[in-house]
């Protein structure tokens, strides 16, 4: 793990994502659903238009009218469901009284609590979790994760569950929020750069002599 972690970081170490120390959690909550079934870029539009309406936070957003709501993430897609599924999302958090108290949950609880929400599921209650709680106990695992690492030999098994890539990955790397937040990263800023699912860019990858999809030989893992 530690080599592919290097190889990703010289690949890509410089580049931008879109989630830091920085960001709100709270925009960080709502991307995470909204980029569900689509690209970050349109997620991205969504969250913008959130943003330029003045209504990025718990309380502003939760007192739209349905029709504003979807209105303003239509970019994002099924803007009807996900405006179902950020109401979930906002009922728990007035539930807990404030966004802070929810995230202060021990993480066991707030993952609990965030799968049992409606339309939240374990991607995005990891995301969450990890960046908007700032919480080490998860690892998020998502298609771009088990594309890489299939590719590359690794991983459980082809069709094993989401919690069996996360123990998986959970192994290898580092137990701090910020560590696995970087990792996760790299792994999607790869995947949408050079691991792409067709037609993939091995002559730019480091990561290509160990590859089974790039052209030369691959190495043993």
């Amino acid at each position: 793990m530690p080599d592919i972690l290097a190889a990703l970081e010289r690949m890509h170490g410089r580049e931008r994502w879109h989630w830091d120390a920085d960001t709100n959690p709270f925009e960080v909550a709502v991307g995470a659903i909204l980029v569900q079934h689509t690209t970050w870029t349109n997620a991205e539009r969504a969250v913008e238009r959130l943003r330029e309406a003045r209504v990025l936070d718990p309380d502003r957003l939760a007192g739209l009218p349905d029709d504003e709501m979807e209105e303003l993430i239509r970019p994002s897609g099924q803007y009807r469901t996900k405006a179902r599924k950020l109401r979930a999302f906002l009922e728990l958090v007035a539930r807990h009284h404030s966004l802070e108290a929810l995230l202060a949950l021990p993480p066991a609880e707030l993952r609990a609590q965030l799968l049992d929400t409606w339309g939240i599921g374990e991607e995005t209650a990891d995301a969450i979790t990890l960046y908007a709680a700032g919480r080490p106990a998860v690892v998020v695992v998502d298609a771009y994760t088990r594309r890489l690492f299939s590719r590359l030999g690794l991983g459980p098994p082809p069709g094993d569950s989401y919690r069996a890539w996360q123990t998986y990955l959970a192994a290898g790397l580092p137990a701090d929020a910020p560590a696995l937040a970087r990792f996760h990263a790299l792994v999607v800023l790869h995947a949408r750069r050079l691991c792409l699912a067709r037609r993939p860019r091995c002559g730019d990858c480091d990561l290509a002599p160990r590859c089974a999809f790039s052209p030369a030989p691959p190495l043993s893992p």
